[in-house]
C-alpha cells in the first residue's frame, strides 16, 4: 500500500488515515449486513416500546372507559380534581355528584377519575 505525501503531516499518522482513501463498496441495498445492523434493532426497540408503554396505556384507557360507561346512580366516585361524592344523576356528557346533603355539582363525565373503594 502506498501512501501519498501530505506536507506537514508526519508519516506515522498516514497508515491510520488510509481508510479515508478507500471507496465505499456497494450501496445499502447490496450490503447483507444492513438489515441486521439497522432494521432489526429498530424493530426490537419499537416492540419493547409497544409492550412497555403503548399496550398498558391502551388497557388502562379501555378500563376507564368501561367504568365510565357503567356508572349508575348511587356509585361513589372521585373526580380528577379530588372531589369525592355520590352519583346523583347522569346524562351523556355530564354527571351530577352529591358532595354533601343538599349540595350537588355537575362535572364532565371525563372528569371522573374512578370509583371510590368501599370503606370497611
Amino acid at each position: 500500500m502506498t501512501h501519498m505525501e501530505i506536507p506537514g503531516l508526519p508519516n506515522a499518522i498516514l497508515p491510520s488515515l488510509s481508510f479515508m482513501q478507500q471507496a465505499p463498496t456497494g450501496g445499502p441495498g447490496q450490503s447483507p449486513g444492513f438489515l441486521m445492523q439497522f432494521v432489526v434493532p429498530l424493530a426490537l426497540v419499537f416492540g419493547i416500546f409497544y409492550f412497555l408503554v403503548i399496550r398498558p396505556a391502551n388497557k388502562k384507557q379501555k378500563a376507564l372507559q368501561e367504568m365510565l360507561n357503567g356508572l349508575k346512580n348511587g356509585d361513589r366516585v372521585i373526580t380528577t380534581g379530588g372531589i369525592l361524592g355520590t352519583v346523583a344523576g347522569i346524562t351523556d356528557a355530564v354527571v351530577q355528584i352529591r358532595v354533601a346533603n343538599g349540595v350537588k355539582i355537575d362535572v364532565s363525565r371525563n372528569a371522573i377519575a374512578g370509583l371510590q373503594k368501599e370503606e370497611s
